[in-house]
């Protein structure tokens, strides 16, 4: 029997019930990896914009490092932050899980917002 018409193994993780097949076992998609994934993407998008709002505001003059540091940061964990959350959208779809929609949704604004911040950086950067 080839693995599409194999049929879904169940398994139990935490206390929800999910249908997980023998491809996304056998390539570690698991929920709980994609949960992971999920939860770095948006710790890297927060830290992001900390670093851009909070600390380098206040500490880079202080350290006396050159003001186009921040957005040369800023653009760089940006793009960090994107490909992260792309790597975790992936996830989500690949593994077929239920809060997909949601989270593609999520994922989608905070790429927006990441991409307008990244545009004022570069903006600042040219003057």
């Amino acid at each position: 029997m080839d693995s599409a018409s194999a049929p879904a193994r169940l398994s139990f993780i935490g206390m929800d019930r999910v249908a997980t097949t023998d491809t996304a076992t056998t390539t570690g998609q698991t929920p709980d990896a994609t949960s992971r994934a999920f939860t770095m993407s948006m710790v890297i998008s927060g830290i992001r914009c900390v670093l851009a709002y909070v600390i380098l505001p206040f500490v880079t003059p202080f350290l006396g490092l050159a003001p186009g540091v921040g957005p040369v940061l800023g653009i760089v964990i940006g793009v960090v932050a994107i490909a992260a959350n792309v790597y975790s959208l992936r996830r989500f779809w690949k593994l077929n899980h239920r809060w997909r929609k949601p989270i593609t949704v999520l994922h989608v604004g905070v790429i927006i917002l990441l991409l307008v911040l990244i545009w004022f950086d570069v903006a600042q950067l040219l003057g």
